[in-house]
């Protein structure tokens, strides 16, 4: 028709960030997600380009120089790049990556993740605050994880091109993981790099406490991180009978961690919006967390218990409360599944990241009051 705008289309995005394979953490985990997605392929064609692999500083440092260099030649073959951004390094390697795409024409996204993020940003010199304006500057949108960081960022950097991007999960696949309440109320699960901003270290001292009034409680701790200073910490309380460590786990076996437990816990200091919380809420666990990030955005009296970070003693009662109230465990649990269906399935996410890929790239106009 006369006047009508001709509708673009955007067929290859790049998602660039942490490798898949070779790296741990609920970013990877979205980025597989975004790459495997039923939904966005029919209309884009994804590819993952791994510009990150945990290990030793040299091996870091040597596979990003080999990733940027690699890049490089890739640059011209994609249409629109999501760039998947934490704090620290990231940002600063990533500001190449967003001003080679740029340079080329490229439209670009960035995805903001780091659940240290804004402390980040706060810690910065004049110099390096400049750099990440202009990095966010220059993005044709800027992803976060929640209303809450949105406000903040805006606060910080302001500009119009904020968009919100709930984590979302399969929630499908954690169905098997249900389990009854009655048979495992008192063990608690928690995944996540062990260390002090997961507060961990929280965990120990609050389970410590804990056991002293139910001694049925039992934690599993499974993540990588501090694994030597965590096992050290256990075996000086003499909670090895009460605390197991695993290691990093996925797949199969995450599922069957989950099912053996009735509580996700995860007491950090920083947080953005936790893929475990999700995955726990999806297995119909109750969430026993802290104030931090968006979790009190997912995270409600009705769905879990939230505590100040470092508050061991409320640490200490939200353990003994899980363990012993049988009926505030089974609504719980109802109303998690409910509400990581409703608002946190993969589906929905990967619905919306569509319409900013479409956004910006220019194919549909951003409308007015959105977000």
């Amino acid at each position: 028709m006369k006047g009508m705008q001709k509708r673009k289309e955007v067929k290859r995005v790049l998602v660039i960030g942490p490798s898949e394979t070779r790296s741990c953490g609920g970013m990877a985990q979205v980025i597989r997600g975004i790459r495997e997605s039923a939904y966005l392929s029919k209309e884009f064609k994804l590819d993952s380009f791994p510009s990150y692999i945990d290990g030793s500083l040299p091996v870091r440092l040597l596979y990003s120089a080999y990733a940027y260099i690699h890049f490089l030649f890739r640059v011209n073959n994609y249409d629109l790049f999501h760039i998947h951004v934490a704090e620290r390094g990231s940002t600063f390697r990533k500001n190449l990556y967003l001003k080679t795409a740029k340079r080329a024409g490229k439209k670009v996204i960035i995805h903001i993740h780091g659940a240290e993020y804004l402390a980040f940003y706060d810690g910065l010199g004049r110099w390096g605050k400049r750099v990440v304006y202009h990095f966010f500057h220059q993005a044709d949108r800027v992803l976060v994880l929640s209303k809450i960081w949105k406000k903040e960022l805006e606060a910080r950097i302001p500009m119009e091109s904020y968009k919100i991007l709930h984590n979302g999960i399969d929630t499908a696949c954690f169905a098997s993981a249900a389990s009854s309440v009655e048979e495992y109320q008192h063990s608690f699960f928690m995944l996540g790099r062990l260390g002090k901003r997961k507060g961990v270290y929280d965990l120990i001292d609050a389970v410590e406490l804990a056991v002293q009034v139910n001694p049925k409680i039992k934690l599993c701790l499974a993540g990588d991180g501090e694994i030597g200073k965590v096992r050290e910490l256990i075996a000086q309380k003499g909670l090895g009978k009460h605390i197991a460590l695993t290691g990093w786990i996925s797949g199969e076996e995450k599922l069957r961690r989950l099912k053996h437990t009735a509580t996700l816990v995860l007491p950090s200091y920083d947080e953005g919006l936790p893929i475990a919380i999700l995955e726990g809420m999806a297995a119909g666990k109750a969430i026993l967390s802290t104030t931090v990030g968006a979790i009190p955005e997912v995270v409600g009296r009705e769905n879990g218990i939230l505590v100040t970070p470092g508050d061991i003693p409320a640490l200490t009662e939200g353990l003994l409360r899980c363990s012993s109230d049988t009926a505030m465990l089974k609504q719980m649990s109802i109303k998690n599944r409910e509400k990581v269906r409703g608002y946190f399935d993969i589906r929905q996410m990967h619905e919306q990241l569509a319409e900013y890929y479409r956004e910006a790239a220019g194919v549909f106009p951003v409308k007015k009051g959105e977000n």
